[in-house]
């Protein structure tokens, strides 16, 4: 077994080809972790079949040890919450990353790749898709996941560098219950989510699409932290947002400052929240609320933030203690 430097730590079993290098099986130790772009010279290409899934069995082939900081924890993928996986991956088999029960954030290309049958199976934890660009060719990564993931999902297209669109899904599940004097069987859904999930066409996203779900979601049942949460990042990341959609997000906004000012607090993010209070007027009272809270939370930038916003609309500043 040879044994090399990385960022992270690995025990991978590999398949050379000349075009590329297969993993058939990838086992870490760490929480976050990347699976390497290239092996020897060659760029990964292709996860094999059960190539992540937790507590798989070993398989025959070319064993390489990847060192990287200290291992901790044991070396069964059960840890595994960030998986970063290779750039130029075209194929992950059936039951890739099955049992990765804890995983909660993937990142990837937004290559052409063929998914192997159950490839997610069982990773309930997975929530946040980050979708780079590749250039080219654009691939289905956002049609994918979403069809295959019913919970809530948050999704960002990143491209040149920045974040282009930052999506999300609401979540929904189905039920089929049992009308037995009918002798057959009812189907129900449950969440505002499944039109979100299947609005795709041939397998690609149109915004405007997207965006024409608002009002429906507004009209059924639905979590206020969602909606603002969907609303806000919308608008702050604006790809293929027309003025009308922008101009619905924003009066739901301003309608749900409490909430969406909560949220950004909750971040601790100063840059997020100059763009939600560029995006919408808030009372002085929700602006007093919301700086009397990051105060509580020792959030001085955000503090700040709130203080320049009361002192340019022209509300009561108050004495707070920086």
């Amino acid at each position: 077994m040879e044994t090399i430097y990385g960022a992270n730590n690995w025990k991978l079993t590999i398949l050379r080809s000349p075009d590329g290098v297969a993993i058939l099986r990838a086992v870490t130790c760490d929480a976050r972790a990347a699976l390497p772009d290239t092996v020897f010279g060659l760029p990964v290409t292709a996860l094999g079949d059960r190539a992540l899934a937790a507590n798989a069995p070993e398989i025959s082939g070319e064993t390489l040890t990847i060192t990287g900081a200290p291992a901790i924890g044991a070396w069964d993928n059960q840890s595994l919450r960030e998986l970063t996986l290779p750039d130029r991956l075209t194929a992950a088999g059936d039951y890739a990353l099955m049992n990765c029960r804890a995983l909660q954030t993937l990142y990837l290309s937004d290559r052409p790749i063929v998914w192997g049958t159950g490839a997610l199976m069982n990773c309930r934890a997975l929530d946040t898709i980050c979708i780079t660009r590749a250039g080219g060719e654009a691939g289905d990564a956002v049609a994918y996941f979403t069809g295959e993931l019913s919970g809530e999902l948050d999704l960002s297209i990143r491209s040149e560098g920045k974040t282009a669109a930052r999506l999300i899904f609401p979540g929904y599940y189905e039920e089929y219950v049992e009308n037995t004097p009918a002798h057959h069987f009812d189907y129900k859904v449950y969440g505002a989510g499944q039109p979100y999930h299947h609005i795709f066409r041939n397998r690609r996203l149109h915004y405007g699409d997207y965006d024409a779900l608002w009002p429906k979601l507004l009209a059924g049942e639905h979590e206020a932290d969602t909606a603002v949460r969907l609303a806000l990042w919308r608008v702050c990341c604006p790809e293929g947002l027309s003025a009308v959609a922008a101009e619905q997000y924003r009066i739901y906004l301003a309608e749900q400052a409490d909430v969406a000012l909560a949220y950004v607090l909750s971040l601790r993010d100063p840059e997020l929240l100059r763009l939600l209070l560029g995006q919408i007027r808030c009372t002085a009272e929700a602006l007093h609320a919301a700086a009397a809270t990051a105060r509580e939370n020792r959030d001085t930038a955000c503090t700040a933030v709130l203080l320049e916003e009361l002192h340019r609309s022209g509300g009561e500043t108050r004495r707070f203690a920086l």
